[in-house]
């Protein structure tokens, strides 16, 4: 991994809400070339994460954005993965898989989703809409899971939190802390460097340098969360234990050892292990724990090894769980605030935080973090990066 950047997180209807999609993840990439000093008819391929794949974000918003890119020429291909939350964090281990093989060299890597202009479940509702259902009215879902079977986020977070024995106390506080990290990183300007500068809109139409995350709450105290009415009756999630809407974009520059020399690149870190598992998609969010476990025993390393961990915060059950599962450090643990403070933009996501991780592996001289994302349907994805402290020993 060459280089990595993201636009600071923007709240429903906030700041990047009148930027069209593509322009947005065009944005990212463009930024993505400059950073990397190379020329777009280098990258052979343009990889990009996107969950909400209908209206502004149809007809394969990975070739779209490479048509509205300044950057990139016609001839440069572009394709679109949903592997819902995670979909950009497949969208690397797709690039990597293409470079390690071989088959091509130097790879994009990328994310977008403006949850402002396509709303979250938009695909579904369409369908609602023309009379075809739900995607769990399949015959063989409804006969390997139940008859009148739905599968939901929110009643999987529930069924998470009972599974692990959390509390609303302890999510409450899981939540607090997330956005006293977010704020103090944003003091200390932690995210100044993964981030680049995107001209976002007032509500009233004025235009300004759009640099920070809007969703962190500087005045957040613990006794206002508490108060918060559960999102289901005799439930323990709450708005303010949820990851919050988010519209953004992220991009990253993958490349193998010979476009590395040709380039004349130098690597930030190496991808080390790439790991996924499948879980019960009743509580859909239990997948970071086998994948974890399972990227770990490709590599050979144990949890002990690795100094940072992004899992993201969908729900405050998810890295609760993933911490209590694996007996893991909780002072390792997003360190610098999670979705619930900062953001999940759904299919950008994935390379978001492991820009973020990235960043912070850099300033601690971490040798390895790990990024874990739980998805809709009961999967997940874990990814192991090392730190290139010496490029000529990859």
């Amino acid at each position: 991994m060459v280089e990595c950047v993201r636009t600071a997180g923007g709240k429903k209807n906030g700041a990047l809400s009148h930027i069209h999609p593509c322009d947005l993840g065009a944005l990212a990439v463009d930024e993505l070339i400059v950073r990397s000093k190379i020329k777009g008819s280098d990258v052979e391929d343009v990889i990009c994460g996107c969950v909400s794949q209908v209206g502004a974000q149809g007809a394969n918003v990975g070739r779209m954005i490479v048509l509205a890119s300044k950057q990139l020429p016609v001839e440069v291909p572009g394709t679109v993965v949903d592997r819902q939350c995670g979909s950009s964090l497949q969208a690397i281990h797709f690039a990597a898989q293409a470079v390690m093989s071989g088959t091509q060299d130097v790879v994009i890597a990328m994310g977008v989703e403006s949850m402002s202009q396509v709303p979250i479940g938009a695909s579904i509702v369409d369908g609602l809409k023309a009379g075809h259902g739900r995607p769990e009215a399949s015959t063989g879902i409804q006969k390997n899971w139940g008859e009148g079977v739905q599968f939901s986020q929110f009643g999987g977070a529930e069924l998470l939190a009972k599974k692990y024995a959390l509390t609303k106390k302890e999510l409450d506080e899981f939540g607090y802390d997330s956005h006293l990290k977010a704020a103090k990183a944003i003091k200390e300007g932690k995210f100044k460097k993964e981030i680049f500068p995107v001209t976002g809109k007032t509500k009233d139409g004025k235009e300004f340098q759009h640099i920070q995350d809007e969703g962190v709450r500087f005045d957040v105290t613990l006794e206002s969360m508490i108060k918060l009415k559960t999102l289901q009756e005799g439930g323990v999630i709450t708005a303010a234990t949820s990851s919050q809407i988010c519209d953004g974009a992220s991009a990253m520059l993958i490349v193998n050892e010979r476009g590395l020399k040709r380039l004349g690149l130098k690597p930030r870190v190496k991808i080390v292990g790439l790991g996924l598992a499948g879980s019960d998609p009743r509580i859909m969010l239990e997948g970071p724990i086998p994948a974890t476990k399972a990227v770990l025993k490709k590599t050979g390393l144990t949890l002990d090894q690795i100094g940072l961990y992004e899992v993201n915060e969908a729900f405050a059950p998810v890295p609760l769980s993933w911490m209590k599962a694996l007996n893991a450090d909780p002072k390792k643990m997003n360190v610098n605030g999670g979705a619930i403070a900062l953001g999940h933009p759904l299919g950008s996501t994935g390379v978001k935080i492991t820009t973020t991780l990235i960043n912070e592996m850099e300033r601690r001289g971490e040798r390895y973090g790990i990024v874990a994302i739980c998805e809709g349907g009961g999967t997940s994805n874990a990814t192991i990066f090392e730190l290139c402290r010496d490029a000529s020993k990859l």
